[in-house]
């Protein structure tokens, strides 16, 4: 059983991956790979991630490993309906319409787990949650999973911190590569995307604030100020906000830079980060937009009910809600994920570091995960530098190795200065 919008989209969503696929040399790479040694024959795989052009070159890779899958989006509003039909059509049970509402989204969840997985690959641990909660019958036959994003990563920790995580999870948000491609280079760039699409707005000579500093938030700060803005910060964490400082920008409290403000963007994985009394400081006009994971970071429920009117889709994906006082608060993308919301996400490029990482991620865990007690995982160190030796080859650049006596010394102790 499958779900798609419109299975006559197939042809076109073969167009799309296929210009992806050009752009993943990486997981082209692992896909023959797997294809001639086929570490996945005969796993069932549930996955809960982005239904884009990048994601099925992915789940070809797997499927050229062996492996049966489920999969269904983790965010409507990214879903790309002629991926999922062409998905379809390779033989993946996809369940995934753009758009859809917050039951049917959990209802393709359900459907995904159907299919009784020995391992999910999760992006944001609803999947992993719906397992431990609604579905806990299928827990026995599953023994291991990923999840790529930060936000996934805090809930997994605190499902292991208190006992109740009933399987091993590999972190690939948590790997290298993964946290200087996609995390720096492709929220960073996708982001100011997705706003500029969203509103045609000018980045340079802006007052954006960035809220958190974690390595989105420094991607979207660094593309920023690239761009001619002026930045401000704003974080809990005492060492980031250091960092932010040493690094030439502004750090200031959200209430203090809900005053300075044009456009905001939340990077931080927790719930609130603009509220109510942030929105009553900020100026006629700005813009609020989200490129954290789950549309909790601004508090639309606030936002509405300070709202006198609202005009939805005064520009693509742009939605005007006008205060008492008159003044006019633009909120991009409904507070979800505005960069594949009103942008196409990371470049392939990017992915093909990310999922090449999870591939290779999944290959190590169908052959350790017996051995594995419940928790969260580091991905292998040795994966995450053939990833990026990988990468280094396809773009053909060499790099220096160590010679014997080099190894020696960094082995020993016993050398002297």
């Amino acid at each position: 059983m499958v779900d798609v919008a419109d299975a006559s989209l197939a042809e076109a969503g073969e167009r799309s991956i296929d210009w992806a696929l050009r752009a993943m040399p990486v997981l082209r790479a692992i896909g023959a790979r797997f294809d001639a040694a086929r570490p996945l024959e005969g796993l069932k795989i549930a996955a809960c991630l982005h239904v884009t052009a990048e994601t099925a070159v992915f789940v070809g890779a797997l499927k050229a490993g062996g492996a049966q899958i489920a999969l269904a989006a983790s965010n409507p509003l990214s879903t790309r309906n002629d991926v999922a039909a062409a998905l379809r059509t390779y033989g993946v049970a996809v369940h995934a319409r753009a758009g859809v509402d917050r039951a049917t989204y959990y209802r393709h969840l359900h459907q995904a787990l159907d299919i009784g997985p020995d391992i999910v690959l999760d992006d944001g641990c609803d999947l992993v949650n719906t397992l431990h909660t609604e579905r806990v019958e299928l827990l026995d036959g599953v023994t291991g999973g990923c999840e790529e994003t930060t936000t996934g990563i805090i809930r997994l920790r605190q499902m292991a911190a208190e006992h109740a995580l009933r399987f091993p999870v590999v972190a690939v948000n948590d790997t290298r590569t993964k946290r200087m491609f996609d995390n720096r280079y492709g929220t960073g760039q996708s982001t100011l995307d997705g706003i500029m699409r969203a509103t045609n707005t000018l980045i340079a000579g802006r007052t954006i604030v960035v809220a958190g500093f974690g390595f989105c938030g420094r991607g979207v700060a660094e593309r920023a100020r690239g761009q001619g803005a002026r930045v401000i910060v704003t974080e809990i964490d005492p060492v980031k906000a250091l960092d932010a400082s040493m690094q030439g920008y502004e750090v200031l409290p959200m209430v203090e830079a809900a005053r300075a403000g044009d456009l905001f963007i939340t990077v931080t994985g927790n719930r609130d980060v603009i509220r109510g009394e942030h929105l009553a400081e900020m100026r006629d006009g700005a813009i609020l937009a989200n490129a954290g994971h789950f549309d909790v970071e601004i508090d639309v429920r606030a936002l509405e009910g300070m709202a006198q009117e609202v005009h939805l889709g005064v520009r693509p994906h742009t939605d005007e809600y006008v205060l008492a006082d008159g003044r006019r608060l633009l909120l991009l993308a409904e507070g979800r994920l505005v960069n594949l919301t009103a942008a196409e996400g990371h470049p392939a490029a990017v992915m093909d570091m990310s999922f090449s990482a999870q591939a290779l991620a999944v290959a190590w865990l169908a052959e350790e995960r017996v051995r594995l007690a419940p928790g969260v995982y580091d991905v292998p160190a040795e994966i995450d530098a053939e990833v990026a030796r990988l990468k280094l080859a396809a773009a053909g650049i060499d790099i220096d190795t160590l010679t014997p006596l080099q190894a020696d010394y960094l082995r020993s102790w016993r050398f002297g200065s």
